[in-house]
Formats: C-alpha cells, structure tokens, sequence
C-alpha cells in the first residue's frame, strides 16, 4: 500500500471508553476545488492554499478530490512517464505542507504499474495510499485503458477517530469498499474522493445513493467532488456529509468552489452502531477479511474557532442547466487561455441563448456579436440581434455578406449552369459567415462559440464550415425544445429579459432562402426532440419508438436522418455534456457503418 505508519491487525468492535468528550468531536474538511487538467504546479498551490484554510479553522482532515493533482480525465498524459514522475513530485510537495493536519489527496501512482490513488497525507508525511478498485469503463469514462486496479482496503486511527477512505466509483458499487470499512474495519467514517461528472438530475440520484452507503454501514460518509468545466465534461461539486441514519449533516454549493467544514460527533456512530446488529454477525462469518489498520502519531489539536452556519440552495431544472453551461463555457474559455469569444447573431433563439451563457460566464466586455446579413436576412432578425446586444451590453459587429455572395455564384456560375439551385446555395452563405468569425478569430484571437443545438447536429441541419464552423459548441447537448426553455429560464431571473419576446416565439428558420422554415426540412421539433432522446439517448429501437405513440415513417425518416449525419457530427467541435448521452465521448459509432435499423 506505500504506508510508511504504523500498520497492525484491526481490533474488531473494541469497547475502549468514549474518554475526552471533546476527542470524539472530529472536524472534517471537504475541499471541493477546480483544477486543471495537466496543471501540476498549479494544482499543487490550490490543494496547500487549501490546507491552510482547513488549518486555520482547526480542521483535522481535509478531504480534496479524485486525480486532485492531475486534474480529470488526464486521459493519454497518463502514458507519459515524465507527467506521472511530475505528478508525485507535487504530491511530496503537497505532504510537506500537512503539518498539524491531516489531507487526502487524490493522485496517480507511478508503481509496477499505475493506479487511481489517494494519499493519506499526515503532518508533513505520506502515511498511506489507497489504489481504486473499481475503475469505470463506460460512458465517458476509460479508466481501465489507464490504470490497474486496486485490491486493498485499510483503515486509519488518528486518535479517537478511525476512518477510510475510497475513490469515485468505489461508492457507486452497493457491496464494495464502502461497506468493508464500516463493516469489517469498524470506520466510523468513510471518505469518498470523486470526480464525478454532472449530467441533469444526476445530484439527486447521487445523494439518495450515498445517504443509502451511511445507512447501511452505519457510518458517516463524506462525499467530496470536483467543480469545473474540463473539455466536454462538467463537474458539479454538490461535495456531501451524510450521518450514520442517512441524515444530511453538510452540503457544498453547486458548480463553484467551496470549503465545508462541520463536526463529527463519533459517539452518534456508536449509538447508532449500538441498535444496528448487522455489524456484529458480519464480522463473525469465517469469510470475514481481515483489514490492517495505518495509525497516525498524534498531533497536539489547535483551536477550534467556531463554524459559522451555512445556507445552501442547490439548483434544479432549468437553473441547474443553466448554470452546468455558464461553469463548461467558462473553463473551458479561460483554462484554454482565451480572453475573448465572438458569437455569429441570426436574431434567432439559439445564438441569442449561446450569447446570454457567454456573457453569463465571461462579462460582456469579453463577448462580441457579428451579424452578417444577406439579402434574404430579414428586418426582424437585424432588430432582434440588435436589441440582445443591447440588453447584455455586448459589441455588434455588422458584417454584409451578399456582395461575397455574389462573388462565389459568378465564380460558379459556368460550372453549375446545368444544375438547378439547391441546398449548394443556401450553405454557401452559412460557410461565409463561418469564414467571417473565423477571420475575426484569426485577426483578434478570439475564440469562436457556435450556436448549433443536439436536436439540429443530431440530424445534420447544419452546415460543415458554416454554422459548425468554430471551436466550442455551447449547446452540443441541448435540445431545441430544452433551448426555449433555459431561454425562458434567465428572462425570468433577469431584471428585464435578456432574450427578445420575438426570438422566443418567432417560428424557427435558417434563414437562407425566402420563407424558408426548420420545419420545411424537419418534423416539428416537439416531435423530433422525444424521438431523438429515444434513439440518441436510449439506443431504442424502432417498434419501441413507434409503441411510445409515433408515426412508423417518421421515426425511420428520424433514425436514417441521424445515422446519415455521423460523419458531419466526427468533425463538429467538442460541447458541453448536459445528459447521460451526449453527441461525443458517451456515443461512439463508425462513420463507415451500413447497419440500417430504418429499414422494414
């Protein structure tokens, strides 16, 4: 395990006396902090600025999350023997600076192979390393391509307090780690390091789980979680303390940094242990594992200053949406080291909800509008785009695109004179617009947002080097019925709506031929949103899509159309992940594919 304390066989269910009350009183930090993937230096700075808060609060552990030092996913950085060697650098570092406290800290260790780890960080040494066991291999997690399992538990006695500690996925498992802890290792507390990625309403799920973890093992668990955006993924925090009922004892906020600090009174563990048999008769059973124990020196305690009282709101719905997209857009924005985004406004409804997340996350010094109108553009999309510049206090920029317009049908003229005008046309003004942000781009080193949604990318009504052209995509992963919504969400918390009444109730369009509407080309979006969840999100198939209450023809028409478009969707840029399956890491498909589950 890499200890360098003191490790005996654990004394199963001793009946030492409770002694100094104020010893059974431990004060436990969960330090639910951002970090950046790759940034070694830097997260070692944040995970000891850290430590010294816990300390001056006089904390006696400090619990911070999974792959803390490396950020996550490092994904490939793992195969690389100078980031791993670099990684446990920091974490020396980072030990050197435990003294008077104790810290786990998420890492990766370099031994005969590699392992998701947490160090058992105590008064300035490393004491202990417990490896992850169960390592995810689905969704957007690879864990498996990267690490080895670990097949250790252990428990560690710092004076009064035994506890353990476990990673991410560890706690998802119903008879795992967790419970060999509070079982067959008597911790009164067991602390769980995660990294675990938001999806809509997957906190509530989450805690009913871990409040399930402290009831059956009759302990405290402590949840401590990553916050912040990393590519496609967002991380919630939503770090948590549940009691040995399943009790909520403390809660950090959602999507921003946070340090909880609440005491554990170790004496309601043992009152509840005392009318909760199942301890007793598992540790009699002759399979019972025998678990070591890592005990720490003691260290003299310093004041305790008085925890103030926490008020948390936690976001649901719309608003927890909304807010999953503002911390993606940002992170990803500045972590990148880019300053300044530039949006192309159609006076339509997605741009303006891409624009009022951007000027969310960044202020709107640091968000411009283009818009680019040509001579099919009409006056309500030039005054709608005008007034959302106005109402976020954001630059628009106008550019006119019909004399290039022009300029590409006279070079095509010759050449095309035998074909009638098509769909050709029409993308040839969505990919001068894209050439325009991109020259703006290029020009200001301004990062281009673009306003594309799933429901649109997942059937291909987008343009490749048009509309897709840019280098992050807000909304990859909301829906166009959802777009309404969140949009309908933030005029209703502003002042004064942000978003036109107009953009939100005008009937959709590209916008690149004379009355031309979204639903000359798709069924209409309350049709096709329910569909595309069903495959997209569901893998159902057709007879299941067809039972729920859809026309036979419109589902296959549905399905041919997103299984057509896979090749444009390869090369769109990456978005934020809001559902349990998004348009990216989550659904992997060949482009090069002739299964057709549309046919009879």
């Amino acid at each position: 395990m890499g200890q360098r304390g003191t490790i005996v066989a654990v004394k199963r269910h001793s009946d030492s006396p409770a002694g100094d009350r104020s010893e059974r009183i431990v004060r436990l930090a969960l330090a639910q902090i951002n970090p950046t993937v790759g940034d070694l230096p830097g997260n070692a700075k944040k995970v000891l600025e850290t430590i010294e808060r816990a300390r001056d609060q006089g904390t006696d552990l400090v619990a911070f999350p999974e792959l803390t030092l490396t950020g996550y996913p490092p994904e490939d950085l793992l195969l690389r023997p100078e980031f791993l060697d670099q990684n446990q650098a920091a974490l020396e570092e980072v030990a050197r600076g435990t003294t008077g406290i104790t810290a786990i800290v998420g890492f990766a260790q370099r031994a005969d192979d590699v392992y998701n780890a947490a160090a058992i960080a105590h008064d300035g040494e490393v004491v202990g390393i417990y490896q992850k066991r169960h390592l995810p291999n689905y969704g957007v997690f690879d864990e498996v391509r990267y690490f080895r399992p670990g097949n250790e538990c252990f428990v560690c006695k710092r004076g009064a307090l035994t506890f353990g500690v476990n990673i991410c996925e560890d706690i998802f498992t119903p008879v795992g780690p967790t419970a060999a802890l509070a079982v067959y290792g008597d911790a009164e507390v067991v602390i769980n390091l995660s990294s675990s990625p938001f999806h809509a309403g997957k906190s509530e799920a989450r805690d009913r789980m871990l409040s399930t973890r402290a009831l059956d093992g009759v302990s405290v668990v402590a949840f401590v979680n990553t916050v912040g955006g990393q590519d496609e993924l967002v991380f919630d925090g939503n770090s948590r303390v549940y009691g040995p009922q399943g009790e909520l004892l403390a809660q950090a906020r959602a999507f921003e940094e946070d340090l909880v600090v609440v005491d554990i009174d170790l004496e309601s563990v043992f009152r509840a242990r005392l009318h909760d048999p199942r301890s007793r008769i598992a540790a009699q059973r002759d399979d019972a594992p025998e678990m070591s124990v890592v005990t720490l020196r003691p260290i003299p305690r310093r004041a305790r200053p008085k925890l103030g009282a926490r008020k948390v709101t936690i976001p649901s719905g719309a608003e927890e949406i909304y807010r999953a997209l503002v911390l993606g857009t940002r992170d990803y924005v500045s972590k990148n080291g880019f300053e300044h985004v530039v949006i192309g406004l159609s006076g339509g409804i997605d741009s303006a909800l891409t624009a009022s997340i951007a000027t969310d996350a960044l202020g709107p010094a640091h968000v411009t509008g283009a818009f680019m109108p040509s001579g099919i553009t009409s006056r309500e999309s030039g005054e709608d785009a005008a007034a959302l510049a106005k109402n976020l206090k954001i630059d628009l920029l106008t550019v006119p695109i019909e004399a290039e317009i022009d300029a590409y049908r006279e070079s095509l003229k010759r050449i095309f004179a035998s074909s009638q005008e098509d769909v050709t046309e029409e993308n040839i003004q969505s990919r001068i617009r894209g050439t325009v942000l991109m020259a703006l781009s290029n020009k200001f080193s301004w990062l281009v947002l673009t306003t594309g949604n799933k429901s649109e990318l997942s059937v291909g009504y987008a343009t490749l080097y048009g509309d897709m052209a840019g280098g992050f995509s807000v909304l990859k992963d909301v829906s166009k019925t959802l777009v309404y919504e969140l949009a309908r969400h933030r005029n209703a918390a502003a002042q004064t709506p942000w978003i036109p009444e107009r953009s939100l109730t005008r009937e959709p369009t590209a916008e690149l031929r004379p009355g031309q509407r979204d639903t000359d080309t798709l069924p209409a979006y309350d049709e096709l949103d329910p569909i595309l969840k069903a495959y997209v999100e569901e893998d159902s198939e057709v007879e299941r899509i067809v039972a729920m209450g859809y026309d036979r023809a419109l589902v296959q028409r549905v399905i041919r159309m997103v299984d057509r478009a896979e090749y444009k969707r390869r090369q769109a840029p990456p978005g934020i992940r809001i559902t349990p399956r998004a348009l990216g890491k989550d659904r992997r498909l060949p482009i090069t594919n002739r299964h057709q589950p549309w046919r009879d």
